[in-house]
């Protein structure tokens, strides 16, 4: 089979290269995989800023949609011919994550999805809803299960609440569209009016420009009539924090998602204390969380956002990474492998 290596920590380093075929173990199916999206994850994992450490070479990506080709011994409700996608972490079923259930993961530092044929453990494998395509499929594990994980599972968001979702990335759009869901009340931030015209098409209630803003946090805590946010999507990281512990209510939640806008030192720990704010991580989700959002998906007849889509080439897959990379984009980026 063909598959993309990285074989060095840089773009250029992405190479076609010829690999076995795999061949399924007892409780494995193998799937022809049809398309792969790309998380801001495996653009850092390119560049080697996500692991320095990370052993190469490695197949990237962690997202994929594709067609069941055989099962192995042990596996039930599967057959050639299904269509599935992948979860990224195959070892996490349910509950709380520990140090085990986060052992193995997609795309690093395991080989992910780039490629045209992967062997995956039955049990961390889904059908695709029936509305969706391969390539909307491919758009979902990680980020539409980070976003479920922080509105849902975790944000346990309510009708009537008000959250904020930081940029128009993936996670941000499946965020919008499970708040919306719930029934919330939406404010998204973005550098472009042109996006944040897009995302109130999709149902935010109110865009506020964070680059001709850069008080941003107060702007949307005056939206509320100084209430004050009950959750907000963190997506910047710690150059953003200080905004969103300034736009939350006393009580409420911020989900920890994002590195975007790298490292910073003007983090006030006394504001989070006395407003007795909750900061909480978000890492993707279970398989529990994972098939439970795909039901909702399936219900709502929701679709993902698709940005643009690129062939399975050196060339297509690297020019895939560079507009990750750009932050131009709005929604997933897709590769098709057919």
């Amino acid at each position: 089979m063909r598959a993309i290596e990285l074989q060095s920590f840089s773009v250029d380093a992405l190479k076609m290269v010829e690999r076995p075929d795999p061949t399924p173990k007892a409780g494995e199916v193998l799937v022809r995989v049809k398309a792969c999206s790309l998380n801001f994850r495996d653009w850092l994992m390119a560049l080697g800023q996500y692991n320095p450490k990370q052993k190469l070479p490695l197949i990237p990506v962690s997202d994929a949609a594709g067609e069941v080709i055989a099962v192995a011994d042990g596996v039930t409700g599967f057959k050639p011919g299904d269509r599935v996608l992948g979860h990224f972490f195959p070892n996490w079923q349910s509950g709380e994550p520990s140090v085990a259930k986060f052992a193995i993961s997609m795309g690093g530092p395991f080989d992910g999805w780039l490629c045209e044929q992967r062997c995956f453990p039955a049990s961390a494998l889904a059908h695709i809803p029936d509305h969706l395509s391969y390539e909307e499929a491919a758009a979902l594990p990680c980020a539409a299960l980070t976003a479920w994980s922080a509105i849902v599972t975790l944000g346990r968001v309510q009708p009537g609440e008000r959250v904020l979702i930081q940029g128009t990335g993936g996670v941000a759009l499946f965020a919008l569209q499970f708040a919306k869901l719930a029934g919330a009340e939406v404010i998204m931030t973005s550098s472009s009016d042109e996006k944040l015209a897009r995302v109130k098409a999709m149902g935010a209630d109110h865009g506020v420009n964070y680059k001709a803003d850069p008080h941003w946090g107060r702007t949307a805590r005056a939206l509320t009539g100084n209430a004050g946010l009950d959750h907000i999507v963190e997506l910047g990281g710690a150059g953003t924090l200080m905004q969103s512990i300034r736009a939350i209510r006393p009580g409420g939640t911020i989900s920890m998602i994002g590195v975007l806008s790298g490292p910073s030192n003007d983090l006030q720990i006394p504001l989070v204390v006395m407003q007795q704010v909750r900061l909480q991580g978000v890492t993707v989700g279970s398989k529990e969380g994972f098939d439970a959002m795909l039901r909702a998906m399936t219900l709502a007849q929701l679709k993902p956002v698709l940005d643009d889509r690129f062939d399975f080439s050196e060339a297509g897959v690297r020019a895939a990474f560079r507009h990750m990379g750009s932050g131009s984009h709005f929604g997933k980026i897709v590769i098709a492998l057919t």
